[in-house]
């Protein structure tokens, strides 16, 4: 184990660590917690006990793994043959008991990366080549599959599942026990699962919280009765009239680049 020869880390006496781990000095690593392999923890990270680290897991400062969480495990792929790939997590995230985080694969560009502040609940599975930002919230055991990205700011309520390389739209908000199989557009709030999942309107409270201001969420309010309540338009159509209306707000913008970049379409 490499380390701050200044200063040890607070390490219990049945905790196992391989050499080649890299623990900061201001590090805490609980009971029974087991890293193996070229494991990275930058400073002020707490591993309370039973945390299992591995693979080439690279993480930021000030993260918390709650008992039983597995960190860095080869992908749940079938096609994964032991590439060096890897797992990054950022900084001040909350990883609640039994949370799975698996490493990339190179078919999928060979990172899953987590950002900062965010909270993962209990039982929450991450697979491999997921990115997700910053400040979002995993409900307690949401699953989420292979390639997906989840932006800054969304909200996943507890039991819902991700399909593989789904878009989750920043402030978002998706109620629990939803089932995604396509994008869910920025700034919305619904429910549902598969094509019965529901777009309810604007992530009216979410953005009042977060200071957003009156301009901008009056504009996202005109964009879901143009998008979401009137579907009597094409798409496109709908998007190029949204632009002419309320096209100046860079809210708007933002929705509508996120509903042209959908692949996998898009929930109206």
């Amino acid at each position: 184990m490499k380390q701050d020869t200044s200063k040890k880390p607070k390490i219990h006496p049945t905790a196992l660590i391989s050499s080649e781990a890299q623990i900061h000095a201001s590090c805490e690593i609980g009971p029974f917690c087991v890293i193996d392999g070229g494991v990275k923890l930058g400073p002020d990270n707490r591993l309370m006990s039973h945390v299992a680290m591995q693979g080439n897991t690279t993480i930021g400062k000030g993260n918390v793994f709650f008992p039983f969480s597995v960190i860095g495990a080869v992908p749940q792929d079938l096609k994964y043959q032991g590439e060096d790939t890897k797992l990054v997590i950022g900084d001040h995230n909350t990883f609640r008991e039994c949370v799975t985080l698996n490493i990339g694969t190179a078919g999928g560009g060979g990172v899953t990366r987590i950002g900062d502040h965010n909270l993962l609940m209990a039982y929450v599975h991450i697979a491999h080549d997921v990115v997700i930002g910053s400040h979002t919230i995993l409900g307690n055991s949401c699953q989420v599959a292979g390639h997906v990205l989840i932006e800054d700011y969304a909200t996943v309520g507890g039991l819902s599942a991700i399909g593989q390389y789904i878009r989750v739209g920043t402030h978002a908000y998706i109620g629990g026990a939803s089932g995604l199989d396509r994008d869910v557009p920025r700034f919305t709030l619904g429910r549902g699962i598969s094509q019965d999942y529901e777009v309810w309107g604007i992530n009216l409270v979410g953005l009042k919280r977060r200071g957003f201001s009156d301009t901008a969420i009056s504009a996202l309010q005109e964009v879901s009765k143009m998008f979401f309540k009137d579907k009597s338009m094409e798409k496109e159509a709908t998007l190029q009239k949204i632009e002419q209306t309320v096209g100046h707000v860079p809210e708007v913008q933002r929705f509508v680049e996120f509903i042209r970049g959908t692949q996998k379409g898009i929930y109206r």
